[in-house]
């Protein structure tokens, strides 16, 4: 595996900031909170840019809203103050917010485009989810509308629409139609990509300003790498 780049106080790909919000563009490496493998994640990184930043003494408030697998790349939106948590959580839960990915798959999908419901269950032993086609027990419909965009010699892009956000979602209901992700071991790809991480990427976000009400529409740049440039290139 190729030393990947992971994100610090002093690299952060920041697409947005203001008092209430601050909006990331995560690297593979990145961990968007703690887990058991005791990585600093991206949230305490975020709190260090800040204290340094605006020179706070003491603890800095930072809320986590929605989180990314830790080998997708892309958008990601922290909460500065506690007013703007409440809300923006309260905005994401209700499906306010409008989620664009990006991703790489070698299969062609049988559709141009179409919109795929899954019921997925999760297998907390080995954190996956099983996409199904009728419902099962325990499981949660999740729908999504992919479009093909990009046509490569070895690899199509999709530009994906999530309509809900389940555990691993785009990842599962891809692999279910038998186009799994690039990199994507844990779901059926052939063999990883040297830096550990998959091509799946949180390309748009659109959701409404905490405090301001003002439509925010955030673009990510995708990472620099050889088919995430040309899939990049219009």
């Amino acid at each position: 595996m190729s030393s990947k780049i992971i994100s610090t106080k002093d690299n952060l790909q920041i697409l947005h900031e203001d008092n209430h919000i601050i909006v990331i563009n995560k690297r593979v490496g990145d961990i968007v909170q703690g887990d058991k493998t005791g990585d600093k994640p991206l949230s305490e990184v975020v709190k260090d840019y800040i204290k340094e930043k605006y020179n706070k003494p003491g603890e800095v408030f930072l809320g986590v809203i929605h989180r990314l697998d830790r080998p997708t790349t892309g958008i990601v939106v922290f909460a500065k103050t506690s007013k703007a948590l409440s809300r923006l959580n309260e905005s994401f839960k209700n499906r306010e917010t409008k989620k664009i990915y990006w991703a790489v798959v070698k299969n062609t999908p049988p559709k141009q485009n179409d919109t795929l419901i899954h019921y997925l269950k999760r297998n907390p032993k080995n954190n996956t989810s099983k996409a199904h086609i009728k419902e099962v027990p325990d499981s949660k419909r999740a729908s999504l509308e992919y479009t093909i965009f990009k046509k490569l010699d070895n690899y199509i892009g999709l530009e994906i629409q999530l309509h809900t956000g389940r555990h691993h979602q785009i990842r599962a209901q891809l692999a279910a139609i038998g186009c799994s992700i690039k990199g994507d071991l844990k779901y059926g790809f052939d063999r990883s990509n040297p830096d550990g991480g998959i091509h799946l990427h949180a390309r748009q976000l659109e959701f409404i300003h905490p405090v301001t009400k003002e439509v925010i529409k955030i673009k990510a740049p995708t990472p620099k790498e050889v088919i995430w440039d040309a899939i990049s290139k219009s």
